[in-house]
């Protein structure tokens, strides 16, 4: 079973590899945040701030971008 991910389970610094290893999609973990993968952020990572910071999960995070993103039918 995986660590969970929640914000009352993790310190700042966990956080901070959790977003950075989700967001390595190039998968040579070399991620240098040049926003190619445009998540509508000016940074990718900056999307997931609230998060790193302990203010908002990552579902939260990723619902609230999800609803603002994409158009059902």
């Amino acid at each position: 079973m995986s660590k969970s991910k929640l914000i009352q389970d993790t310190t700042r610094e966990e956080r901070i590899a959790i977003v950075a290893k989700g967001l390595d999609w190039c998968g040579d973990g070399s991620c240098e945040n040049c926003s190619g993968c445009s998540m509508g952020a000016p940074r990718v990572e900056a999307m997931y701030q609230p998060y790193i910071d302990g203010q908002m999960e990552l579902a939260e995070i990723n619902l609230r971008n999800a609803a603002t993103k994409y158009t059902h039918g």
